[in-house]
């Protein structure tokens, strides 16, 4: 019985393990979803701004506007680019937060079927010992009223 005793509390300890590694992951998720709406909301206004530049090159516009709208595609793209490469490294921490998760879930569940395994062979053991204990009793019982 003292063998689960330590086992449960190495559970505990693995599961407070599984937590922060559950926290982390959520806090990684909601940075890439951070992250990811900005870069979402820049390329719609991109479009936004590529639309409004084939407008102006369509209709009479001046060339000063379309010099303008094309600079402010260019730092839209500049600030795409440097989006995307926060994207790619919040999904790339995320992933690693969640193959943390993951092997915390597998510790987890290690334990928790060991404890189950040894827990059942105590009362497999027990349930012989009783077994062992009421055949000796029969026997004793037996012998006892054979002498009479």
């Amino acid at each position: 019985m003292s063998q689960t005793v330590s086992l449960t509390k190495v559970l505990h300890v693995r599961e407070n393990e599984k937590k922060v590694a559950q926290k982390a992951f959520l806090n990684s998720q909601e940075a890439f979803e951070k992250v990811a709406t900005k870069l979402y909301n820049l390329l719609k206004k991109k479009e936004i701004a590529e639309a409004s530049y084939d407008e102006f090159i369509q209709s009479m516009t001046p060339l000063e506007r379309i010099k303008e709208q094309i600079a402010y595609i260019e730092k839209l793209n500049d600030a795409i680019i440097q989006l995307q490469r926060e994207v790619q490294f919040a999904r790339k921490q995320m992933e690693q937060k969640q193959q943390s998760l993951t092997a915390a879930y597998i510790e987890v569940k290690k334990f928790e079927s060991i404890i189950e395994k040894r827990k059942q062979q105590e009362v497999e053991r027990t349930a012989k010992l009783e077994k062992a204990f009421m055949d000796e009793i029969s026997i004793n019982q037996f012998l006892s009223n054979q002498n009479r």
